[in-house]
């Protein structure tokens, strides 16, 4: 009789990892804001998005092993006594660019390449400078988990919370029936209330057969009206926001991926758009906001809310809100002729002026202004509650670790009051 000898089964290793896993042990460095940190197992990577960069990441990130389980661990260790780590970091870049995580852009000389908005120029290759330097970006897949990570993390901390849609004080005809019913209007959701609609023909009628209904006879349910909003993230860029041994710029990232997250899958009538400001300001697509790293060293909040404000006069939309993240006092001002003027000293009465008649502007223009503050200088603080006292708005003063809980309790409360 024929025997046959079945081996144990080991399996491919780079098949067997969670990507998300992966993803998540990598989040530090595909969100790399330029904040070195001593603490960070990416210290030592340069800041460029290159493939040796995410090849030695990756190394990093499987050595440590926290994110994996013992049975995992322990592959590890035996792949790397046997030095098959590199074939298997080669196996897993495969993947992630199968799978659509990452994109790697190879058909360009480093020479050649051009910087474009979002993205660090490659350097010269060694080889007369024309040796192709391999770079990747984070695809808008990635980029999806990575603020579905964020989101589950934040609404984990808040406890019990429901998504729903943004409520009113007004009623409105649909299927959720909260309120009594009224006579039909056209253009109403035609949700009939049987009852009332019937009562009202025979009260007109009588008992007779067969009953005649009348435009007039028509009631329908009342529900709660539910608005759609336009949001403007208002992101300070400028070099305080990775100084002082903190890096405040990172975690607001996060927070603005998992508001995008949250933003498309459960109010998909919502807009949110994103601004960086610093010496000045500009928009910038929430698809490139995980390679946005830390710019010039002034803040010109003024400009950031004059853009915020064209942005959102493109929305047609009941709710139009400027969440605004920021750790300094403005100290840049864009002058009529193009100029920035910068102080660096403290509140120059000119900036602050300009920037509080600009709040001003947002007040008359229905805009609520909300400031999650990263500092709690006296001077800051007395800037934000006139700024709040204008706009009528709420004031957060927070951390970077508390930062995503603030903001997203604030977008879908949306109750009116100041926490301090």
């Amino acid at each position: 009789m024929k025997r046959i000898r079945y081996s144990k089964y080991t399996g491919n290793l780079a098949d067997e990892l969670e990507m998300e896993s992966l993803l998540e042990a990598l989040s530090d460095f595909l969100l790399d804001s330029g904040f070195r940190s001593p603490f960070s197992h990416f210290q030592e990577l340069g800041s460029g998005q290159t493939l040796d960069n995410l090849r030695n990441a990756m190394r990093q990130a499987l050595e440590d092993g926290g994110m994996f389980d013992d049975a995992i661990r322990e592959r590890l260790d035996q792949m790397a006594a046997e030095g098959e780590i590199e074939k298997l970091i080669e196996q897993l870049l495969d993947r992630m660019e199968q799978e659509d995580y990452v994109q790697f852009d190879r058909g360009q000389p480093a020479a050649a390449a051009q910087p474009v908005a979002g993205r660090v120029s490659p350097a010269v290759g060694e080889a007369g400078g024309t040796a192709p330097e391999v770079r990747f970006q984070v695809t808008d897949k990635g980029l999806d988990f990575l603020g579905y990570k964020t989101l589950r993390d934040l609404l984990g901390s808040l406890g019990k919370s429901s998504f729903g849609r943004h409520d009113t004080r007004e009623l409105s005809t649909g299927v959720e029936i909260v309120g009594g019913s009224r006579l039909y209007e056209f253009g109403d959701t035609l949700n009939l209330d049987a009852t009332a609609t019937l009562s009202s023909a025979l009260a007109r009628e009588g008992l007779s057969l067969p009953l005649n209904l009348e435009y007039s006879d028509l009631h329908v349910h009342q529900s709660d009206y539910q608005s759609s909003c336009a949001t403007v993230v208002m992101l300070d860029c400028s070099h305080s926001m990775i100084l002082y041994g903190e890096d405040r710029f990172t975690p607001a990232k996060r927070v603005a991926m998992a508001l995008s997250h949250l933003v498309r899958t459960q109010y998909p009538g919502d807009t949110l758009s994103l601004v960086l400001f610093h010496d000045s300001a500009e928009e910038l697509p929430l698809s490139q906001l995980a390679r946005a790293k830390v710019g010039p060293y002034y803040t010109n909040t003024r400009e950031g809310l004059r853009l915020s404000q064209r942005i959102l006069a493109r929305q047609r939309k009941d709710m139009k809100q400027i969440a605004m993240i920021t750790d300094g006092k403005p100290s840049a001002l864009t002058l009529p002729n193009g100029r920035i003027y910068k102080s660096a000293f403290g509140l120059d009465p000119l900036v602050v002026h300009e920037t509080l008649e600009e709040v001003a502007r947002c007040r008359r223009s229905g805009i609520m202004i909300n400031t999650f503050m990263l500092a709690s200088d006296p001077g800051l603080v007395q800037f934000v509650q006139r700024v709040t006292a204008i706009c009528k708005g709420k004031a957060y003063f927070t951390t970077p670790e508390n930062l995503g809980q603030y903001l997203l309790m604030d977008f879908l409360s949306r109750k009116m009051k100041t926490i301090h």
